[in-house]
């Protein structure tokens, strides 16, 4: 567009009251400042867009194309506002949020079920990835909040903590009795069993590497695994020891259907919040979730 917003405002105001007095009444602004923009943007596009009489103006025939092209455009934009003024009256919105599949199923969706009984009008799209493509994700401004494990660089992060997790290792009693054990170390089990972890894109699974790490522990075999879900389910069938979220075995553990491993060291327990980027400023529709949830 190479002319001034304004100047076409003030041309379209004046065609459609035909009359320079009622446009200047409507604009707030003199008559003269009228005059002067409508010969300025004349003077760019070339050609007259108003017949001026005694009685008011009228338009040429490129003064008519211009105003028609011109209410389309405001219409347009008046739409637009107009949406606006509805969203913020009855809460209408849209949250865009990330998470992966096991903090989605486990933690994310007893939040959901109730905050969108509060708020029926509010649109929410779930993108179920990494916390690692989450965190990305929320620094690109592609979603508007993350669940995520806490992350260590929190620079351009706002992180609000809703619970903590406590990683542990898990396996069927059977399977235990099986790698006949008795006079080893404990720790010596990693270098023996199947051991199933989530895969290296996972924050967990860096977690644990570095618990490993720290702690001197040495592996063998590796499965790894996309889903927490599906470590579960392996290590209920008794393929090997897996590395899961206490928090989400409960049942399994109070069952025996799977046993927890004694660790040589304890395993911090980790935070799990909602995040939002500092870069991008959140949305009504945000801040009233995590309002909602914090509360």
């Amino acid at each position: 567009m190479n002319q001034n917003l304004n100047h076409y405002k003030v041309f379209y105001t004046v065609a459609k009251h035909k009359n320079i007095s009622k446009a200047a009444d409507a604009l707030f602004i003199s008559q003269p400042a009228i005059s002067k923009t409508l010969s300025k943007l004349e003077e760019n596009l070339g050609c007259i867009l108003f017949n001026r009489t005694s009685r008011g103006v009228t338009l040429t025939t490129e003064g008519q194309i211009l105003y028609e092209r011109l209410r389309e455009a405001f219409q347009v934009i008046d739409s637009g506002e107009e949406e606006i003024r509805h969203i913020n009256e009855l809460g209408i919105g849209q949250i865009r949020i990330g998470v992966s599949t096991t903090l989605c199923k486990y933690i994310l969706l007893p939040y959901l079920q109730d905050f969108i009984k509060e708020y029926p009008n509010i649109k929410i799209t779930i993108e179920c990835q990494s916390t690692l493509h989450t965190i990305e994700m929320l620094e690109n401004g592609l979603i508007d909040i993350g669940l995520v494990g806490a992350p260590k660089n929190k620079q351009n992060i706002v992180f609000h903590d809703i619970m903590q997790i406590q990683d542990t290792f898990v396996a069927t009693q059977a399977y235990l009795d099986n790698l006949t054990l008795q006079g080893q170390e404990e720790q010596d089990l990693f270098l023996t069993a199947n051991l199933m972890l989530l895969d290296e894109e996972n924050i967990t699974r860096q977690y644990i590497n570095d618990y490993f790490y720290q702690n001197q522990i040495k592996t063998n075999q590796i499965l790894e695994v996309s889903t927490m879900d599906l470590l579960i389910e392996f290590a209920k069938i008794g393929l090997g020891v897996a590395c899961v979220i206490r928090e989400f075995v409960e049942t399994e553990l109070a069952q025996r259907t799977l046993v927890e491993l004694t660790m040589p060291e304890p395993i911090e327990r980790r935070s799990v919040g909602f995040a939002y980027s500092k870069s991008h400023a959140p949305s009504k529709a945000t801040i009233q979730f995590l309002n909602y949830i914090l509360s």
